[in-house]
């Protein structure tokens, strides 16, 4: 199963134009509260029972992110299935970030 991704300097861009997306951090809030590069915070697992909350960004771009990219992945995928054509995971996530574009925001 694909989904679409995005890489942290495609990410770096659009937050510099000051594109208009959703930044969605679907980590622990221990992890966030680590290390984050912001936008909204809702945790993996909560996502099923929050969906309606994101039903206002369900024709616009989400961007996904989470440590790795292997959550986002996920939560991506579910995301697409739902309707939500406009999400994308963040490839590499929070730490390909760290090494790439921000070496000030921690590793973990």
């Amino acid at each position: 199963m694909a989904v679409p991704e995005i890489t942290v300097s495609e990410l770096a861009a659009r937050i510099s134009e000051d594109d208009d997306f959703l930044l969605l951090d679907v980590r622990p809030g221990f992890e966030r509260d680590f290390s984050n590069i912001g936008g909204a915070h809702m945790q993996m697992s909560e996502i099923p029972a929050r969906l309606a909350e994101l039903e206002e960004y369900l024709d616009q771009d989400i961007v996904v992110y989470c440590r790795s990219g292997q959550r986002s992945f996920q939560v991506v995928h579910f995301l697409r299935s739902r309707g939500f054509s406009g999400a994308v995971n963040l490839k590499g996530g929070i730490l390909a970030w760290s090494r790439e574009i921000d070496p000030d925001i921690p590793q973990y």
